[in-house]
C-alpha cells in the first residue's frame, strides 16, 4: 500500500467534502520521523468520528468497523499484490482540544500530530504538534509513559509498550518501567484476545528470549502464562546443563528461534537442516494471522511446562520427570484456550508438547532411525511431525547448551535430516503417488464388508509399503489375504 498517494487522496476528501479539522497522529508521525514505513494510519478528528470514518471507507471503498465504545472507526482497505494483511486507517473522535488528546496518549513518542493537509508540504516537520516532547524522546529512543495513570486507563498498554520498544527500537525509560511493575497486576483486565495478539507479535520478531525476559522483569510474563511460574527454580538432572526448567525454556525459545534462521547465523546452527521447502513451511500462517515459525517458539516456551508437578525421584534416586509430555499437552490445551488462540494453533502446539520427546527416542544408535520407525512416527504425530523434530533440535540445545559437542550435535542433525527426507517419501506424502490400494479395492478384491477391519488393514499396508515389504497393488492384496487368513485363525 503506497501510503504517501493514500494520505494525500484523504487530505483531498476533507478538504473537499468533509467539513471538519483532522490530524494525522500517533504511529504515522512516529514513524515518518524515523524513516520506515508506513504501516497503517491514525487519523483523529474533533467530536463524533462514526459519520467521518463511514464517509472515509464510502471515499476508498472499504470496510467501516465501527467501535463506537471507543469512538473509533477502523477503516480496512484490502490487501495489494505483495500484502499479507489489510492496510487499516483508524478514524477517531476526541473532545477538548487537539493538544488535550494528545496529552491522553500512551507514550510521549506517540503523542505527536500533523495537520492532515499539512502532510504533502515540505514543512511538515516544522507544523508538528507535540506537547509531551515526544519528538525528543524518539531522538533519544527512550520510550516514556504519558502520563502516571496511563496503564490504569488502559491496562493492555503494558504488552504493547513491551511491543514498540522492540518493534521500533526504543529504550525503555526507567519510571515507565516502574509504572508498568506498580500496574502488572491489572493485566486481568485485558480482554484475552488482546493479550494473546501483543504476546504473540512479541514471540513472532527476533530476538524473542530476551523480550520474554523484559516481560519477567517487568511481572507480566507469568500473568500472561501463570503455570510458568512453578518452572522456576525447577532443577533438573545433571544431563541438563546448569539451566533449571524456566531457563532451558527460555533458552529453547532461542534455540527454536535459530534453528529456523535459515543458516544465516552461528555456524553450529547450520548443521540444522534447511532448504526453500523448510523456509516456505515455517513462513505458513496457520492461525491468528501467525506462522508456523511463531508458533514453534510458543511450543518451545510451552514444551516442559509440566515438569514441575511431575518432578520425582525413581528406585535408583534419580529424577524422572514422568508423564509431563501428557501432563504437558493437557496444560497447553487449557492455557491456549483460555487466550483464544486458534483451534488449529492450540492442536498444533499440545501435539508438539505430546510428542517432544519422539525424535530423540527414533535413533537405534549408532544407526540411523529405521523405516518402520519413521513411519510410525509420521502417522503418529501427524501435521507436527516437522514442527516437532525442529523443536527437539531446539530442545537438545537447550538441555546441553554449551555442553553439547559439535560432533554430537552435528550426528543430531544429520539424524533429524534423515527422517525429513525419508517423510518426504511416506504414502501420502508423495507428489502424484496414491496409496497402492483404496478400501474399496480391498472390499471388492477379498469380498469383505465395510467396517474397522478395512481401516486396520489399510493401515497395516500403508507400513509394509513405506518400508519397502510391497510395491505394487497386487503385492498389497496378497499381503492383505495372508493378514485376513491370519487373523480368521486367530
Amino acid at each position: 500500500m503506497d501510503s504517501a498517494s493514500l494520505i494525500t487522496r484523504l487530505a483531498g476528501l476533507f478538504d473537499a467534502q468533509i467539513n471538519t479539522p483532522a490530524w494525522l497522529v500517533g504511529g504515522v508521525v512516529r514513524d515518518a520521523l524515523l524513516g520506515r514505513e508506513i504501516q497503517d494510519l491514525d487519523i483523529t478528528v474533533p467530536g463524533d468520528a462514526q459519520p467521518v470514518g463511514r464517509a472515509v471507507a464510502d471515499h476508498l471503498d472499504a470496510t467501516a468497523v465501527p467501535l463506537p465504545e471507543w469512538n473509533i472507526v477502523r477503516v480496512a482497505l484490502p490487501p495489494g499484490d505483495e500484502d499479507d494483511r489489510p492496510f487499516l486507517i483508524d478514524v477517531s473522535g476526541h473532545a477538548g482540544s487537539i493538544e488535550d488528546d494528545l496529552r491522553s496518549r500512551d507514550f510521549t513518542v506517540d503523542a505527536m500530530a500533523i495537520p492532515l493537509g499539512c502532510w504533502d508540504s515540505d514543512e511538515r516537520f516544522d507544523v508538528i504538534i507535540d506537547p509531551l516532547n515526544g519528538r525528543a524522546d524518539l531522538a533519544r529512543r527512550v520510550l516514556r509513559a504519558g502520563s502516571d495513570g496511563v496503564f490504569v486507563a488502559d491496562p493492555g498498554r503494558m504488552l504493547r509498550a513491551v511491543r514498540l520498544a522492540q518493534q521500533v527500537g526504543l529504550r525503555m525509560e526507567p519510571d515507565t518501567a516502574r509504572l508498568i511493575r506498580r500496574d502488572a497486576h491489572l493485566l486481568d483486565r485485558v480482554s484475552s484476545e488482546r493479550v494473546r495478539d501483543e504476546f504473540m507479535t512479541i514471540l513472532a520478531a527476533t530476538g524473542a528470549r530476551p523480550q520474554l525476559e523484559v516481560l519477567d522483569r517487568l511481572d507480566l510474563l507469568c500473568r500472561t502464562i501463570p503455570e510458568l511460574e512453578a518452572t522456576r527454580h525447577c532443577q533438573q538432572p545433571r544431563s541438563h546443563h546448569y539451566w533449571d526448567v524456566w531457563g532451558h525454556l527460555l533458552h529453547c525459545v532461542e534455540y527454536a528461534e535459530e534453528v529456523t534462521a535459515g543458516h544465516r547465523n552461528n555456524a553450529i546452527y547450520t548443521m540444522a537442516p534447511w532448504t526453500a521447502k523448510e523456509d516456505a513451511y515455517f513462513g505458513e500462517i496457520i492461525g491468528d494471522g501467525h506462522t508456523r515459525r511463531t508458533v514453534l517458539k510458543l511450543a518451545a516456551l510451552l514444551h516442559d511446562i509440566a515438569k514441575p508437578q511431575t518432578r520425582a525421584p525413581d528406585a535408583d534416586g534419580r529424577i524422572r520427570f514422568l508423564g509431563h509430555s501428557e501432563e504437558g499437552a493437557e496444560i497447553v490445551r487449557h492455557r491456549l484456550a483460555s487466550l483464544r488462540m486458534s483451534t488449529r494453533i492450540t492442536d498444533l502446539v499440545a501435539r508438539m508438547v505430546l510428542y517432544h520427546l519422539r525424535p530423540s527416542q527414533l535413533r537405534e544408535a549408532p544407526a540411523m532411525p529405521s523405516r518402520r520407525a519413521i513411519f510410525r512416527y509420521y502417522r503418529d504425530v501427524g501435521d507436527a511431525a516437522v514442527d516437532t523434530l525442529y523443536l527437539a533440535m531446539a530442545d537438545v540445545l537447550a538441555a546441553r547448551g554449551p555442553d553439547l559437542s559439535p560432533e554430537r550435535w552435528a550426528n543430531y542433525a544429520r539424524m533429524v535430516a534423515a527422517v525429513l527426507e525419508a517423510g518426504a517419501e511416506q504414502p501420502g506424502n508423495r507428489d502424484g503417488n496414491p496409496p497402492l490400494i483404496n478400501g474399496h479395492d480391498l472390499m471388492d478384491a477379498l469380498d469383505l464388508p465395510p467396517g474397522p477391519r478395512i481401516g486396520s488393514l489399510l493401515a497395516r499396508l500403508r507400513e509394509a509399503e513405506a518400508v519397502g515389504e510391497i510395491s505394487s497393488r497386487e503385492d498389497a492384496i496378497d499381503l492383505a489375504a495372508r493378514l485376513v487368513k491370519l487373523g480368521d485363525q486367530s
